[in-house]
């Protein structure tokens, strides 16, 4: 299967889209936003920060279910995992039906839930719920040698791409399968001021069909268009901000990640290829803006999109492991050259 899966690859490589011929520039203006504020529903709950820079979990005594949230404490979680960039839960009973349903309320209702380009239209799970496993990711593991080539940010290839991503993991290994996340504010304030504002402004395309492309051909399935929002495209193509502005918290983040990101729009080839390399290995190598999460059976993880990288350990060989991911569809991506820096945020 590998050995189709790299011909395909190449195949696909050669109708990838040359990033300086994409149609319309985009658009630079700033979309009326305005930052959320706390509303105190879930402060009954004992949670803690597994480190200073990302990751909350609630502590599993405190009895929370996320079937149970009421609207306004939807509205408080989405709050939370913005500002921690992933909250953590232990041995929840949502069900499936459940899980879609929150994932629609975390969505902006303009562009609904997310369908995976490669998901079977007769899936048992539904057109709206990715099935993680073991042997789907064998499907286009990049490098099962270097795990770090993993780190990435869910569907940037899509001009609507994920504000939140819910993981329900059903079946996890004996041992392994870890799950790490990091910070993208914190991505960004790693970096110097005089990069910070050579970047802002910038623009990357991102791809997947090199990857995705490949899975629908050797497997004969056409690659869904049906994928919600503005996500329409057979080309698995988009262009976004190099820096982007999170509309919850109104922070800047880095917005380019290891999988998907091709190129820096703006610059020639071997300034981009040198910059993304520069931009990826501040995410890799800082474990300071890291998070990493041991999965139990039924645990669920909710991670903001918009400022986050992830990153799973394929350390468990031929162990099975399985989760359901909702993914929910947010605003077109923007920079807003008023936000601000999480240091900076919270020094005033």
């Amino acid at each position: 299967y590998q050995a189709k899966f790299q011909e395909a690859k190449k195949a696909s490589i050669a109708k990838t889209v040359n990033p300086k011929l994409i149609g319309k520039p985009l658009s630079s203006a700033v979309p009326e936003y305005t930052p959320a504020t706390s509303n105190g529903s879930l402060d009954s709950f004992d949670k803690f920060n597994v480190t200073s820079k990302i990751g909350t979990e609630f502590k599993k005594e405190s009895g929370i279910q996320l079937s149970k949230l009421t609207d306004e404490q939807v509205k408080e979680l989405a709050l939370l995992v913005s500002q921690r960039g992933v909250v953590f839960f232990r041995d929840q009973d949502i069900t499936i039906e459940e899980q879609i349903e929150l994932g629609r309320k975390f969505a902006d209702p303009s562009a609904g839930l997310h369908t995976h380009p490669v998901t079977d239209a007769e899936s048992d799970l539904g057109d709206k719920v990715l099935k993680i496993s073991s042997e789907f990711n064998e499907y286009y593991n990049q490098d099962p040698v270097y795990a770090n080539n993993g780190w990435h940010t869910d569907i940037t290839f899509e001009p609507s791409p994920s504000n939140y991503a819910i993981l329900k993991i059903v079946h996890p290994p004996e041992t392994g399968g870890d799950t790490l996340w990091a910070s993208g504010y914190a991505a960004y304030d790693k970096l110097s001021k005089p990069f910070q504002k050579f970047l802002e402004g910038l623009t990357a395309y991102h791809s997947s069909f090199q990857q995705f492309g490949a899975i629908a051909e050797i497997n004969g399935r056409q690659l869904r268009t049906d994928r919600g929002g503005e996500n329409h495209s057979i080309n698995l193509d988009a262009v976004h901000p190099v820096i982007r502005t999170n509309p919850v918290t109104g922070l800047k983040s880095l917005f380019v990640n290891k999988v998907f990101t091709k190129r820096i729009v703006e610059l020639s080839k071997p300034e981009s290829e040198s910059i993304l390399q520069q931009l990826f290995q501040v995410v890799v190598d800082n474990h300071d803006i890291q998070v990493r999460f041991k999965w139990n059976k039924n645990d669920v993880a909710i991670w903001d999109n918009r400022s986050t990288f992830h990153n799973a350990t394929p350390d468990y060989g031929k162990q099975y492991r399985e989760g359901h991911r909702v993914t929910a569809l947010g605003e077109l991506p923007f920079f807003d050259p008023k936000s601000k820096s999480e240091t900076e945020s919270l020094s005033t």
